[in-house]
């Protein structure tokens, strides 16, 4: 058999192995219409042959006779985060059944990646464009010449349906009250807060809903005991931060009986600041996290949390995918669509009540 530069078997070699013309090979293979008029036998015989080579149809060739690419774009922020695993997760499990496939790219954090992908996706025709980011960045711009080039997009994590692009994210300020509002239910008063960075885009309502709910409740946070993490480097910035701010906390010198962080990875690192010293979590503070990402579960103690469907998130974004693609292909108009995901609290060991107690239910 000769050596192809792709090194693929091709369909002339499958002809040339069975004794057919490529055309008839062609035919069978791709179960074209004109298939019922071959002789049963050869239909056998090819796709016996086919099997035994080792062919695959030629996706590529296929997408360029048919002027689509069948891929879909899943760009995410920083895929050594543990927020986005389970989100791709979702998009591909999503995708599965949908003959689409996936071109993932990790943009690691980095502003200038993110821009270079997205171009790359737009040149390589990628059908859509799936995004994870909480970025407070001006990408709207650039999303929008995807748009322009009539390819649909999706975004987890932020709200751009003023930009015109589909938008699935939870409601940070609901979360935010609701966290606070668990750790004044189990009876704590004196509660240090830190805050996430400045480009993240769920920072500045988790932060207006942990202010809404103190000011229900009557608590007056401590200026001194209100951290903000720094801007994002990679992911263990949360960690690295939660650890700093753990002991600047316990430098002032001022009582707290219980850190809100603002996600889980930064929890992580508040507990071990607070061990660090001599701290017992949940005994002497209680430590309470945001996202419910995979290391807040096995994590000892267990991270108390507001949880993401993340999963879920993902998966609704290849569905909103794959119907925007099939309205694009019908010409019908493409609204931009708006989900709030459903939060839920989820209890672990680094809660208790003031003095170590665990709440009973």
């Amino acid at each position: 058999m000769p050596q192809h530069k792709s090194g693929h078997v091709t369909l002339t070699d499958v002809a040339q192995a069975c004794g057919f013309s490529v055309s008839t090979v062609s035919i069978v293979l791709n179960k074209a219409p004109l298939s019922k008029n071959v002789a049963e036998k050869t239909r056998q015989l090819v796709c016996a042959t086919a099997q035994r080579l080792g062919y695959h149809p030629d996706a590529f060739a296929r997408s360029l006779r048919r002027r689509y690419s069948q891929t879909i774009g899943v760009l995410a922020y920083d895929l050594s985060d543990p927020y986005c695993f389970p989100v791709v997760r979702g998009i591909q499990e999503g995708l599965q059944s949908a003959k689409y496939l996936p071109m993932l790219m990790d943009a690691q954090a980095r502003r200038d990646l993110f821009d270079r992908y997205l171009q790359m996706l737009l040149e390589r025709r990628a059908e859509g464009v799936i995004v994870v980011a909480n970025w407070v960045f001006e990408e709207a711009n650039l999303l929008n010449d995807v748009r322009k080039n009539n390819v649909p997009v999706v975004i987890v994590s932020r709200d751009l349906t003023d930009h015109g692009v589909s938008s699935i994210l939870v409601d940070n300020e609901e979360g935010g009250v609701m966290a606070l509002r668990y750790l004044y239910d189990l009876g704590h008063r004196k509660i240090a807060v830190i805050r996430g960075p400045e480009e993240m885009f769920d920072s500045a309502p988790r932060w207006a809903g942990v202010q809404r709910a103190a000011g229900e409740a009557g608590i007056r946070l401590d200026p001194c005991l209100i951290m903000q993490l720094p801007s994002l480097v990679d992911p263990m910035s949360g960690f690295k931060g939660g650890l700093s701010c753990a002991r600047q906390m316990v430098g002032t010198g001022h009582a707290f009986t219980a850190v809100l962080a603002f996600d889980d990875l930064t929890a992580l690192g508040v507990v071990r600041g607070l061990n660090e010293a001599g701290l017992r979590v949940p005994e002497d503070c209680s430590v309470m996290g945001f996202d419910d990402v995979l290391p807040a579960a096995v994590a000892t103690p267990g991270i108390t949390t507001i949880c993401q469907p993340l999963g879920e998130m993902g998966a609704l974004a290849a569905e909103w995918m794959v119907k925007a693609i099939e309205s694009r292909d019908q010409k019908k108009e493409q609204k931009p669509l708006l989900h709030y995901a459903l939060l839920k609290l989820v209890a672990r060991m680094s809660t208790a009540r003031p003095g170590g107690k665990r709440k009973t239910r």
